[in-house]
């Protein structure tokens, strides 16, 4: 079964043999590296060795076993969805949801209510297990994402993330109050080089980042903020402000390992603006989504 990877800009400079075995459940480096030997890899259509650094954008079309690929089935779900076209579709992901199938996660996903929803009408460009997706957010933030429909479409907003001309807002808590009303954050993001499953501050391995926050309201202990992203690295924004002595709150991966106010799971943060521009049309087009419940009654103890 063909697979097709196109990777990312945080992935850039890791050996492939390396890269496909974090993507690949259940297939060891060794054995990973016995198809690159074999040419059942290939980037940009031509083979490439074990020892080959990926580079963003590179498109790594890979024969994959199939007992190695599991089923991802088509699941009904009520899908919060902003807007929807003939090539793209824009919507709002609640808390606690998997955007993509992986490990331990195969059902219950933002992809399995989407191949429910469009019914073969998603791109491809990443493979069956990340149908229509060209960006993402974590399992416990809220808030808006836009689908592909097709290939032509995801290049085109994948094209737009590279140079970084999509507009993305976020609202967040963190902990302590922040002295200054607005600033910038600038710290090279990279895979913790210790823990693949974190992100730091990496200025030997580390990609551009920058983010932008600024002061909505001061808490008790805690305050309300908006960041929005000039780049977009993985979990820009909780490493980011835990550089500065102040994580979000709920976020026990960058921030105390014990989340200070009970009943709440996972980081405070929400995807609540997107602009983008219309990959058939190039008309700028922007979206909101208001907080979820569970932030507003946090604003609303917290004051």
């Amino acid at each position: 079964m063909e697979q097709r990877f196109l990777v990312e800009e945080e992935d850039q400079d890791i050996r492939i043999d390396k890269y496909l075995t974090g993507l690949l459940e259940g297939l060891s480096r060794s054995y990973i590296q016995k198809l690159l030997k074999s040419e059942a890899v290939s980037v940009n259509g031509s083979p490439v060795k074990s020892s080959y650094k990926v580079c963003c954008d590179d498109l790594i079309v890979f024969q994959v076993p199939e007992a190695a690929e599991p089923e991802i089935l088509a699941e009904p779900m009520d899908l919060d969805i902003l807007y929807e076209d003939e090539d793209i579709l824009i919507v709002n992901k609640p808390k606690d949801m998997v955007v993509h199938p992986a490990a331990g996660h195969y059902t219950g996903t933002l992809v399995n209510g989407l191949l429910d929803h469009c019914r073969g009408s998603l791109s491809g460009i990443n493979g069956i297990l990340r149908p229509g997706i060209v960006h993402r957010i974590d399992k416990d933030t809220t808030g808006i994402l836009a689908v592909c429909k097709n290939d032509i479409a995801h290049r085109s907003i994948a094209a737009q993330l590279k140079e970084h001309s999509i507009t993305r807002k976020y609202f967040a808590i963190v902990h302590g109050n922040l002295k200054e009303p607005q600033g910038t954050v600038e710290g090279p993001i990279g895979r913790h080089p210790s823990d693949r499953k974190k992100m730091s501050i990496n200025y030997k391995n580390g990609k551009t980042a920058v983010t932008h926050y600024q002061v909505l309201k001061q808490l008790k202990g805690y305050t309300y903020i908006q960041c929005q992203l000039e780049t977009g690295r993985t979990h820009q924004i909780r490493v980011h402000m835990a550089s500065l002595g102040h994580p979000l709150l709920g976020d026990s991966v960058y921030g105390p390992a014990k989340c200070p106010l009970s009943g709440l799971k996972g980081q405070t943060l929400h995807a609540g603006i997107l602009g983008i521009r219309h990959p058939r049309t190039g008309e700028y087009m922007e979206f909101s989504a208001p907080l979820p419940e569970y932030f507003m009654q946090l604003l609303d103890k917290l004051e």
